[in-house]
């Protein structure tokens, strides 16, 4: 995710002309229902409650899940380090960032002017009021990230979802309860180191795809060459990759969907000698799985982490975390990647994901948004 704050994410918004539109004022409103399924992050509306259980009962359940993983204490040099590297992603076709500000953010999203809360945006909004009053689609209620809330549309009842393309890949944006539309724009600075990695090999590349949500750089690996195992607890996110992958024309390429819960794959991958080249995890703040699992990001990360380090093949290509909406530096990822991979060699670089403003063009790089917090090990 970064929106990636990264991490649950649907039910999807009733379809607008003919299926329960209200219209209020001479503005139209859809109301969306709540989601379940972890994988599908907090950020765009998925698998977690918008209300956490309570601290004793989050417990018992991640214990009855899931046995506890005992971190043995690795030895060996750690990797060398990159702080902070910022990656950006600025104007690029399908998307940009217009203006932020007074709390909000508004994009363009492939043929549509898009409005939503952001946190982050703590500065006056730079273009009049008057160009944001042409968005044609504004999320109101709950401003957190993972709160519910509705989809105004000022000019016109818009459908649930329209077509949307990102670096050569087609899938579908979508309207969702929880504020997010099916893909985290700053996930292209990854998306695209991705596509370097798997064109420079000399072999198909094996990729894992951990909370890999509706699949988009799922795609854009497999359609740059990569194997790809997708992960995530929430049939609708799977449901929603798969169309997406109808979209892309891309039936017939190397991508396993693997709804499950996260945890409990990659222990089962580590059972049976499985091995990846490049591992993506973009896990939530809070999730559960399908069979009602239990995920903690502060309380389990460090054993994902630590399972995904035994599963790379000695080959690999990079291993990527991405965190959102958590109350940390990054340097509490990076310190726990370099000890994750104490003694592997290799460099961990680490920062935040930024989102650059373009303007009305996206050709007047303005302020820069921070989004999420990630590190990334490679291994030179």
């Amino acid at each position: 995710m970064k929106e990636k704050d990264r991490r649950s994410k649907n039910a999807s918004v009733t379809a607008a002309k003919g299926r329960g539109a209200e219209a209020r004022g001479g503005r139209h409103e859809q109301r969306l229902p709540p989601v379940k399924g972890a994988g599908f992050r907090a950020k765009s509306g998925g698998p977690s409650s918008k209300t956490a259980p309570e601290k004793g009962e989050r417990q018992r359940s991640a214990q009855e899940a899931l046995p506890a993983r005992v971190i043995r204490q690795r030895t060996g040099d750690k990797p060398v380090e990159t702080v902070p590297l910022i990656l950006e992603t600025a104007a690029t076709a399908g998307y940009h960032l217009i203006d932020s500000g007074n709390g909000e953010k508004l994009e363009q999203y492939g043929p549509y002017r898009i409005v939503r809360p952001e946190a982050q945006a703590l500065w006056p909004r730079a273009l009049p009021g008057s160009v944001w009053e042409k968005a044609d689609a504004v999320f109101t209620g709950d401003t957190d990230e993972d709160g519910m809330g509705r989809w105004r549309f000022p000019r016109e009842v818009l459908g649930e979802t329209w077509p949307m393309q990102l670096l050569d890949t087609d899938f579908l944006g979508r309207f969702t309860s929880f504020r997010h539309v099916g893909v985290f724009p700053e996930q292209l600075a990854h998306w695209s180191w991705v596509k370097d990695q798997v064109t420079a090999a000399d072999r198909p590349l094996k990729l894992l795809n951990l909370f890999g949500y509706t699949g988009v750089a799922s795609l854009i690996a497999a359609k740059t060459g990569a194997e790809v195992t997708h992960v995530d607890a929430s049939k609708k996110a799977i449901g929603w990759a798969r169309e997406n992958q109808t979209l892309a024309r891309a039936e017939k390429l190397p991508i396993r969907w693997i709804c499950d819960d996260a945890m409990k794959f990659i222990q089962r991958e580590e059972r049976r000698g499985s091995r990846y080249d490049i591992i993506l995890a973009d896990p939530p703040k809070f999730g559960r799985g399908p069979n009602g699992e239990v995920w903690q990001l502060f309380d389990q990360l460090a054993a994902m982490l630590d399972i995904c380090r035994e599963i790379l093949s000695p080959e690999a290509r990079g291993l990527v975390l991405t965190a959102y909406s958590i109350r940390a530096s990054f340097y509490s990822i990076h310190e726990l990647m370099r000890e994750t991979m104490r003694g592997r060699g290799g460099r961990v670089e680490s920062g935040e994901l930024i989102i650059r403003e373009g303007g009305l063009d996206g050709k007047e790089p303005g302020r820069a948004l921070s989004t999420s917090l990630f590190s990334r090990w490679v291994p030179k």
